[in-house]
């Protein structure tokens, strides 16, 4: 028995074989176990902060990535027991095997560790997603989406530099110094993305709008949904989901509608010439009692003009804004037939183009 374990099969004997493999299969059996345990402490040191959370939403986030780093780390560990075999100490363009396996172990333990990380970052938005949910303000729900991709993706650039480093054995140092010429050139190649990224601070900290506002934009009109590193999503009114660059939304006018105090509508009313000026002030003053609406907060009506085809009568009027559209919609239709009827009733007519007079101004003279 001893003779089987001591016979070298690639410099390595039978018993150091069977050691790794052992090694592994225990590893395997265990990892569940051990991930939940260091899961578990991690939950009871973040409990004593002070923060509650869900449970089981933190093991599901961290466990998998947290068996995946344990596994790969014990592996590599037990296979560095080995001794390398001479045989396979050969080049594949100019790079030794041995240096290209070492080279993909650390590179598959970076890449683990920083999965790892950016679940961490997840649970983190997770739990101060469920704290900020318990304030009105959707301020801090904004920051949070914001400041999770944008440490995401700082964390996934340390791990490039990571991986340069360990992997490909580059100075850091003077690889950055390199590239600031580079850099320098790539920020004016990409001005227009670093212009964007820049505005993104302005809208998280001037506050123009927040998540869950309605805005007005180039002519769209939509809630917005997020605010991202580079652009603004809204959701129109069609169901529409639209992508603003940060930039414009910083330099263009944006309506916030959400802000607004009241909600205004407007009417014109374009009547006949032949309208008397008792018939006009005596239909104003019955505008002016339709008025008289409990939801109608402010109202105007103006004799606003009279000319060549009709005499104008503007109609401006404000609710509130705890009205919700189809009350709003159905306030306004009230308040139009009300003035449609008054208009019946006072035998008044709307006033029209006299096409037959048009015509004969236009027809060229013999």
């Amino acid at each position: 028995m001893r003779e089987i374990l001591n016979y070298k099969f690639l410099d390595n004997t039978v018993e150091s074989y069977l050691y790794v493999i052992g090694t592994i299969i225990l590893a395997l059996i265990i990892k569940r176990f051990v991930s939940r345990y260091l899961a578990g402490l991690l939950y009871r040191l973040v409990i004593k902060a002070g923060k509650k959370f869900n449970k089981d939403a933190f093991c599901d986030l961290v466990i998998a990535p947290l068996e995946v780093f344990l596994m790969v780390l014990v592996t590599i560990v037990a296979f560095d027991k080995l001794t390398y075999p001479a045989d396979w100490n050969f080049s594949i363009y100019k790079i030794k095997f041995s240096d290209l396996i070492e080279g993909v172990a650390k590179a598959t333990i970076i890449c683990v560790f920083i999965w790892l990380c950016l679940r961490i970052i997840d649970f983190i938005a997770v739990v101060l997603e469920e704290r900020a949910n318990i304030t009105k303000s959707q301020t801090d729900n904004q920051l949070i989406v914001f400041f999770k991709d944008f440490f995401k993706v700082s964390l996934v650039i340390i791990g490039g530099l990571l991986l340069l480093r360990f992997t490909f054995n580059q100075d850091i140092g003077n690889l950055l110094t390199g590239l600031s010429i580079v850099g320098a050139a790539i920020a004016l190649a990409t001005r227009e993305s670093l212009e964007n990224l820049i505005a993104s601070f302005i809208i998280f900290f001037d506050k123009p709008f927040v998540t869950g506002d309605t805005v007005k934009v180039h002519n769209f009109t939509g809630t917005v949904e997020k605010i991202g590193l580079r652009s603004t999503r809204i959701r129109t009114v069609d169901k529409t989901y639209i992508s603003v660059p940060n930039k414009q939304m910083v330099d263009s006018i944006v309506d916030n509608i959400s802000l607004r105090t009241q909600r205004k509508a407007e009417l014109r009313l374009e009547l006949r010439l032949s309208v008397t000026t008792e018939e006009l002030r005596q239909l104003m003053s019955g505008i002016k009692q339709i008025l008289k609406h409990p939801n109608v907060l402010k109202s105007a009506v103006h004799f606003a003009d009279t000319g060549k085809n009709a005499n104008v009568i503007v109609i401006e009027y404000f609710s509130g804004m705890q009205l919700t559209d189809d009350e709003f919609n159905e306030l306004k239709d009230n308040v139009n037939f009300s003035i449609m009827e008054l208009i019946e009733q006072a035998g008044t007519d709307f006033a029209t183009l006299n096409i037959d007079a048009l015509i004969s101004a236009n027809k060229p003279k013999e």
